[in-house]
C-alpha cells in the first residue's frame, strides 16, 4: 500500500494540462467519488493494524497534494481573457420596476399604526384553530348558526379543527395566558364558507381590538372609535352607534361613519343615508371573561372588529372585493402613491 501511494504521489507531481477541460478530467480521475485516491481510502480497511497510522497519514498527504496540484493548474488558466466577464460600467443601467404594497397591507398598517398610538400592542394567532378558541370561549351557543357548515370550514379528519371565522380567537389565547390589563389589536386573515362575488369572499381580513382592565366603560370605547375614525377618514368624520347583538359582547353596537364621499349629505355610495357601516363593537360579555380565566366581578372590557376590505373599499372606492385577491398588476399599480 505504501509503495502504491508513493507511485501515485509521483504521478500527481508530474501532472500537466493544456486547458480547463483537461484539469477537470484530472480532478475526476484522482479526487472524485470513484477516483484513484478514493479507491485507496476504501482499501484502507485492509491495512494491518500496525500500519494504519502511517498509511493513513500518507493517504492524507497524497490527497492534499493532489488538491494543491489541481488548484495550481487552475491558476495557470485563470487569467484567460475568454473566461473573463467584461462589464461596461459606463452603460446605462436597465430600469428596475419597483413593486408596491398591496392596498390591504396599506390599510392594515394604517389601522395598526393608529391603535398603536392609542396604546394597543400587536397580537397574532394561528389561522387553523380549534372550536374552543373560535366559538366556545367567545360565548357561542352550541346551536349558533355560525357553527354550521354554511359558515365555517371544518377540517374533515378533525371535526373540532376549523379555519378561524374571526380573529377573536387571538383575543381568547391572549386572555387565557395574561391577566389584565390587556390592550391588544389582532389583525389577520379569516375564512367563511360563502359564495365568491363582488360583495363577498370565502376569505377576507379583519382587525379586532380588545381592552380589559378595571373601570372600563362604554364611553371609553366610543372615544377610542371616534379618534380612530377621524384619523382614518378625516377630522370632520362623525360616528353613530346603533344597538346590535353579538354573542361575545353585551351591550353590542354597530358603528357607522359619515359618508366619506358626500360628507353625510347623501349619495349612491351611502344609498342616500349619509352613513356607512364599518365595524361592530361592545362591552366584553362577562361569560367571555370567565371562560378565559378573568374575574368578571373585578374587570371589564370592550372589544371591536372591522373588515380591512371594508375600510379599503371606503378609502379607495373599490367596488369589487375580488380585485383584492386577483393580483392584477394594473390594479396594484394604482396604489403606488399610497405606499
Amino acid at each position: 500500500m505504501l509503495e502504491k501511494i508513493k507511485d501515485m504521489l509521483a504521478e500527481v507531481e508530474a501532472l500537466q494540462a493544456k486547458n480547463a477541460e483537461e484539469i477537470e478530467s484530472l480532478r475526476i480521475k484522482y479526487l472524485s467519488k470513484k477516483g484513484l485516491i478514493t479507491s485507496l481510502m476504501a482499501d484502507f480497511r485492509n491495512v494491518p493494524a500496525e500500519q494504519k497510522k502511517e498509511v493513513g497519514m500518507k493517504i492524507n498527504e497524497l490527497k492534499n497534494r493532489a488538491l494543491e496540484k489541481i488548484n495550481e493548474l487552475r491558476e495557470t488558466f485563470g487569467t484567460d481573457d475568454k473566461d473573463e466577464c467584461i462589464i461596461d460600467i459606463t452603460r446605462t443601467a436597465y430600469p428596475v420596476a419597483l413593486g408596491t404594497r398591496h392596498p390591504l397591507s396599506i390599510v392594515k398598517n394604517e389601522i395598526i399604526d393608529i391603535f398603536a398610538r392609542l396604546g394597543f400592542s400587536l397580537a397574532e394567532g394561528p389561522e387553523v384553530e380549534d372550536d374552543w378558541h373560535v366559538f366556545s370561549s367567545m360565548n357561542f351557543a352550541e346551536d349558533h348558526p355560525a357553527r354550521d357548515m354554511q359558515d365555517t370550514f371544518f377540517v374533515e379528519a378533525h371535526p373540532d379543527i376549523i379555519l378561524r371565522t374571526h380573529t377573536s380567537s387571538v383575543q381568547s389565547r391572549v386572555m387565557e395566558k395574561q391577566q389584565p390589563p390587556v390592550r391588544i389589536i389582532c389583525p389577520g386573515r379569516v375564512y367563511r364558507n360563502e359564495a365568491v362575488s363582488a360583495r363577498a369572499h370565502c376569505f377576507f381580513h379583519q382587525v379586532e381590538g380588545l381592552y380589559v382592565d378595571e373601570d372600563v366603560s362604554f364611553t371609553d370605547l366610543k372615544q377610542v372609535l371616534l379618534l380612530f375614525a377621524r384619523e382614518m377618514f378625516g377630522e370632520d368624520t362623525q360616528i353613530r352607534l346603533r344597538p346590535s347583538y353579538f354573542p361575545f359582547t353585551e351591550p353590542s353596537a354597530e358603528m357607522d361613519v359619515s359618508c366619506t364621499l358626500c360628507k353625510g349629505q347623501g349619495c349612491s355610495m351611502c344609498k342616500g343615508s349619509g352613513w356607512l357601516e364599518i365595524l361592530g363593537c361592545g362591552m366584553v360579555h362577562p361569560n367571555v371573561l370567565e371562560l378565559n380565566g378573568i374575574d368578571s366581578t373585578k374587570y371589564k372590557g370592550y372589544a371591536f372588529g372591522m373588515g380591512i376590505e371594508r375600510i379599503a373599499n371606503l378609502k379607495y372606492q373599490v367596488k369589487d372585493l375580488r380585485m383584492f385577491s386577483e393580483n392584477d398588476v394594473r390594479f396594484l399599480k394604482e396604489f403606488e402613491a399610497a405606499n
